[in-house]
């Protein structure tokens, strides 16, 4: 399993792709800071800034199509060249072939969210960051990712088109987001709305045991798919 988890990581920094992620995250977390000293009325609260800037529309926006674009290849690739039937076949089993799909995935973000500590380290310099929050707030961010990049796999092991694998994991992620506008009880269903409440620097049990749920849901699903797959070749 760690074979293939360092072969996708390597592939992603093969190519352009996982130097692109990393470099639009960072620039609209660069925006979002900007955006949160510019438009403070002058009172920098530097206290909670390094959590408000994760819950910036820029921030929000750009990850939601920057996650479908690791997440489309993951399978859809395979399929199109060919190598899919390789991976199946290959000595390990399709759940450790997901799971290390995902984790390779999961490790870019992580990298992301890593370099994104200059932020604070900045705001460390000028101020007194409220560190709790700061810390409840990225695992909030983490569980958020986790579902979403289990869903994005799950959607690029249902077709070969990876555009079509990147939509529909977009088009879910914006539906979810403003169900709650029009149905007073989507919020339920709204995995950006569920990590919003990690900002606050509480830890919500109920949120955190359904964002793995979700995670492990879609992760399932997706050996499904390629366990049926595996069994029609």
């Amino acid at each position: 399993m760690w074979a293939i988890i360092k072969k996708e990581i390597k592939t992603y920094f093969i190519s352009p792709i996982g130097y692109v992620f990393i470099g639009i995250f960072l620039l609209a977390f660069s925006i979002s800071f900007n955006l949160e000293l510019n438009y403070s009325g002058g009172i920098i609260n530097f206290k909670d800034i390094f959590v408000y800037i994760f819950t910036y529309l820029p921030t929000i926006l750009v990850f939601a199509f920057l996650i479908p674009m690791l997440t489309m290849r993951t399978f859809s690739e395979e399929r199109k060249n060919g190598t899919e039937q390789l991976l199946i076949t290959s000595p390990i089993s399709i759940t450790k072939i997901v799971i290390a799909k995902f984790l390779s995935v999961l490790s870019i973000v992580l990298i992301a969210l890593v370099l994104t500590s200059v932020f604070l380290v900045i705001i460390c310099f000028f101020g007194t960051p409220d560190v709790p929050t700061i810390l409840v707030t990225l695992f909030g961010f983490l569980l958020f990712c986790m579902s979403y990049i289990s869903f994005g796999i799950f959607a690029s092991s249902l077709t070969e088109n990876q555009i079509i694998a990147s939509m529909i994991t977009i088009l879910t992620f914006i539906a979810t987001w403003v169900l709650p506008e029009f149905i007073s009880s989507g919020s339920g269903f709204s995995l950006i709305n569920m990590f919003y409440k990690f900002t606050t620097g509480q830890i919500n049990i109920a949120y955190t045991i359904t964002f793995i749920l979700f995670t492990i849901l879609c992760l399932t699903l997706t050996i499904i798919v390629m366990q049926r797959r595996k069994s029609s070749k």
